[in-house]
């Protein structure tokens, strides 16, 4: 079970998906510019070729039997047979591409994919005036079935492509589930609660802006110090939490609320991977791809992102990453239906709630929660 860590806007870290374009059952979901016709789908299919370099997060792609990384290449590359997916995985992930803009240096990626709405503020903010990326949502046929609510961008770069619900997992062989935030705070959680630090990892970051979400940001602190003094355990990254949390050390552990699925094919004991919602929330952490307003090949660019949010994608892809869909004609399959969790009330920030926000939340939580 994977997850990458969250990039900070630190100058050293900044830090799914359907159908085959052209297939009967997906009529109307077309490529990139298509009108829906078969004949014209299946011509710009033929005549699309090229190299098309596509930059993500290393966890995407480096486990063939689980990541989709694997799956998206080779039906990609059959319904584009003149056209060959590379992906790119570099060690700072988006960061390397903010570091090149700004020394004016070129960019070698067409598309980049597992964005979310810190890095664009990140972006933005570095980067001023000069364009990374392009907007993008008018060039692609599926993008009418983006869910509204999962759309981050208001300079439409940035098209979700799946999302995940941070939120609790928790063994209920040795622990009850919380409930609230407020049940997080009593002696009868004393020391039960694993997170992630919010300037490294994003579920950390996500548990942070959760509970600011849920106590304002006048008073987020002090719920914070409440945990501290009941034993909360703050570690660096999500393989660490999960570590702790599946060896036994803590019964609690802020992580996705699809954690089931995975625990399922493992064979596992679900008792002891419960899914808690506090409050009956869950913070939504949507994912999106863009792409590289420097590209030269804009035309397969827009192909692949097309692919991205087809029918057959979008239902394949959230059983390989164990994500929801970020789209409304996914179908997903029976096994993620059953075992992945979605909260009764699903919060998150908007990018202009956040911008100019959230670096600041998170170096107060970091002097006077994580330094302690």
């Amino acid at each position: 079970m994977k997850r990458r860590t969250f990039l900070t806007a630190s100058a050293t870290g900044l830090a799914g998906l359907a159908g085959c374009l052209g297939n009967s059952d997906d009529a109307g979901s077309g490529g990139a510019g298509s009108t829906g016709d078969p004949t014209a789908t299946t011509t710009a299919q033929t005549e699309l070729s090229g190299t098309l370099n596509v930059a993500t997060y290393s966890a995407l792609v480096d486990a063939p039997s689980s990541s989709p990384g694997a799956w998206l290449k080779k039906e990609f590359e059959k319904e584009y047979p003149k056209a060959t997916l590379q992906w790119q995985t570099p060690e700072n992930e988006v960061n390397y591409f903010i570091q090149r803009k700004t020394q004016g240096v070129g960019i070698d990626a067409d598309v980049y994919v597992g964005l979310n709405v810190d890095q664009l503020i990140t972006i933005d903010d570095k980067l001023g005036g000069k364009q990374l990326f392009t907007p993008i949502a008018d060039s692609l046929s599926n993008y009418g079935h983006v869910k509204e609510g999962l759309t981050f961008d208001p300079k439409n770069r940035a098209v979700p492509y799946d999302t995940g619900y941070v939120s609790l997992v928790y063994d209920e062989t040795k622990v009850d589930g919380p409930g609230t935030f407020d049940a997080l705070t009593k002696p009868k959680f004393e020391g039960t609660l694993l997170t992630e630090n919010a300037q490294q990892a994003a579920t950390g970051r996500a548990f942070l802006l959760w509970t600011i979400h849920q106590m304002g940001e006048d008073n987020y602190l002090d719920y914070w110090k409440r945990l501290s003094n009941n034993d909360v355990q703050i570690l660096g990254s999500w393989d660490a939490a999960y570590t702790a949390f599946s060896n036994g050390e803590r019964p609690i552990v802020v992580s996705y609320s699809t954690d089931q699925v995975y625990a399922n094919r493992d064979g596992a004991n679900l008792k002891k991977h419960q899914i808690g919602f506090l409050n009956g929330q869950g913070y939504a952490n949507p994912e999106g791809m863009a792409k590289f307003a420097d590209t030269d090949n804009s035309k397969l660019a827009d192909a692949f992102l097309d692919f991205v949010l087809s029918k057959k994608a979008q239902s394949k892809i959230p059983t390989l990453n164990v994500s929801f869909p970020a789209t409304d004609w996914a179908e997903p399959g029976e096994e993620f239906e059953k075992y992945a969790k979605a909260p009764e009330k699903p919060v998150t920030y908007s990018y202009d709630q956040l911008k100019g926000n959230v670096e600041g939340w998170v170096d107060e939580w970091a002097r006077q929660i994580a330094s302690k």
